[in-house]
């Protein structure tokens, strides 16, 4: 029978009738119709604090806030199996990532829906069937002659759902469209709950780009709702938040206690983290970056950030994990590969030394030399009772770091722009480019900062001045590298062009656009 008030937009293939079923577009529909008009009044006021910055209203920590800040309390304490995260890889959802990830001897694996996939209809569909088949044990993949299954034991599963700014197109309750992160957060809790909990383990999440208490109040509301639809006991339903976003870090401790109930933790999601102080400072000239590379989390903002972190998580009895470093192997070249190594094991390094009862990788190969740092460093299951000294300031977590401006940066800004779109495009959210996995949050600080340089008109090291005709040139160089990196015939059909329209767009664009993959989502995913 036909769900009232539900409508699938996209196709249904064979087997997909297993995850689109009735009950679970009625579970769907329900979570829409009571969240949604939540929802939209919090994406509006996420535009109208822009527009407060803009006209020079400081960031601060909120005044109406202070007493829970001030406040004696914490959070309810990790599940067992979430309490020794000392490495996480994440990955997107399709079948071979999947085994991969659970078999890689990682703590947990993060399967995303977000970042690091392309939200075709059939990536989120086909994501969840291999998430179900996951937690039931029986997902099995084969390639090239290869056969790929599950392990005896594998990593603690947590599933990263869509923020909650994108759209699912193809799902329409009562005329409107789905939130994304409604989708797959109900999708993935009522196909895969009770037998998570029957499995010892649990529902457990890892919530995106927050900017608000009242976010994570949202979230609170949807896992309460859920959990009561479900017959599940208040607190099954568990999530680690990334603060990934400069609003909030200002409010870690308030979402920390909107959620005090089922949040375990919060991540430090750094590239995020960066794209957003771009956005959040776009029109002020004082608050211009210098190249990606030179963003590391060294510079001062960074370290503050990252302290904050861990500080406030430990205070409230909540783990702090840290992030991603971008490096991945280098297979035909043994001294970069090497070199990426060592990168990886002194970020870690620093990490661990920080108090980060965590981290995350995003290779299998990686596991180990991350594992090695931590066991370590951090012997027991976590590092819950340290606390980095000090305290931090709006100062300290908003002034700029100093560093280059290059025509290399510009460059390389515009080629992985183009490449990670263009692969997008065609489907694929985690892309490997020059030896680095990129993300959509990689390619989001790419194209904001190409925008705030011709914005601002920053004049470069060589001495050229960031104009749009600069800009224009250089994509269009970078266009025809790609073309000779991947031949005449990819090129064609690669969609790079089409992403290099896009990223004009996005440059050269009035006011910066909020999100690269709202109109990417609209132009050629959403039909």
């Amino acid at each position: 029978m036909a769900v009232e008030g539900v409508e699938i937009l996209g196709e249904v293939r064979e087997g997909w009738r297993e995850i689109l079923s009735d009950p679970a577009l009625a579970f769907l529909a329900r979570l829409h119709r009571a969240h949604e008009p939540t929802r939209q009044a919090l994406l509006a006021a996420r535009s109208a604090r822009r527009a407060l910055l803009r006209a020079g209203e400081p960031l601060d920590f909120p005044a109406e806030t202070a007493a829970i800040r001030a406040g004696d309390w914490r959070v309810r304490p990790a599940p067992a199996d979430l309490q020794d995260r000392r490495v996480e890889i994440t990955g997107p959802c399709s079948a071979k990532m999947v085994i991969n990830a659970l078999n890689s001897g990682a703590k947990c694996f993060m399967a995303c829906l977000e970042d690091a996939t392309s939200p075709t209809w059939a990536n989120i569909v086909e994501g969840q069937l291999n998430l179900r088949a996951a937690v039931a044990g029986t997902l099995a993949h084969e390639e090239k002659g290869k056969a790929y299954r599950l392990a005896d034991e594998t990593a603690v599963l947590i599933c990263r759902p869509r923020g909650w700014h994108l759209p699912e197109a193809h799902i329409l309750v009562d005329g409107a469209e789905m939130a994304g992160a409604l989708v797959d957060f109900g999708l993935y809790a009522f196909h895969n709950a009770r037998a998570l909990v029957e499995k010892g383990t649990g529902p457990y999440f890892y919530l995106p780009k927050l900017e608000h208490y009242l976010e994570a109040r949202l979230w609170r509301d949807v896992f309460a709702m859920a959990e009561s639809a479900l017959g599940l006991p208040l607190g099954t339903m568990r999530a680690t938040v990334l603060i990934e976003t400069l609003p909030a870090a200002f409010m870690a401790e308030e979402i920390l206690y909107e959620l005090r109930d089922h949040i375990v933790g919060l991540n430090c999601g750094r590239w995020d983290y960066i794209f957003s102080y771009i956005k959040t400072f776009a029109h002020d000239p004082a608050k211009v970056l210098p190249d990606r590379a030179a963003v590391t989390m060294t510079v001062p903002f960074m370290a503050a950030y990252a302290a904050h972190v861990v500080r406030t998580c430990h205070r409230r009895g909540a783990h702090a994990m840290g992030g991603m470093s971008a490096f991945i192997p280098v297979k035909d070249d043994p001294a970069r590969n090497e070199a990426a190594f060592a990168a990886v094991r002194a970020d870690k390094e620093r990490e661990a030394r920080l108090g980060h009862d965590g981290t995350w990788v995003a290779h299998p190969a990686l596991v180990p030399v991350a594992r090695e740092v931590f066991d370590r460093l951090m012997p027991a299951a976590n590092q819950l009772s340290v606390l980095p000294p000090g305290e931090a300031t709006a100062e300290a977590l908003t002034t700029p770091s100093e560093g280059p401006r290059t025509a290399e940066g510009l460059a390389m800004n515009v080629n992985v722009a183009i490449g990670y779109i263009a692969a997008w495009l065609r489907g694929q959210g985690a892309v490997p480019l020059h030896n680095l996995m990129e993300d959509a949050a990689t390619a989001e600080i790419s194209r904001a900062q190409l925008w705030q340089w011709r914005h601002h008109g920053v004049t470069l090291e060589d001495g050229r001045q960031v104009t749009a005709e600069l800009v224009r040139d250089e994509i269009a160089r970078q266009l025809e590298a790609w073309k000779a990196e991947v031949g005449d015939n990819f090129f064609a059909s690669g969609l790079y062009r089409e992403a290099a329209d896009l990223l004009d767009a996005l440059v050269m664009a009035e006011d910066l656009p909020d999100f690269l993959t709202l109109p990417a989502y609209r132009r050629f995913l959403a039909g």
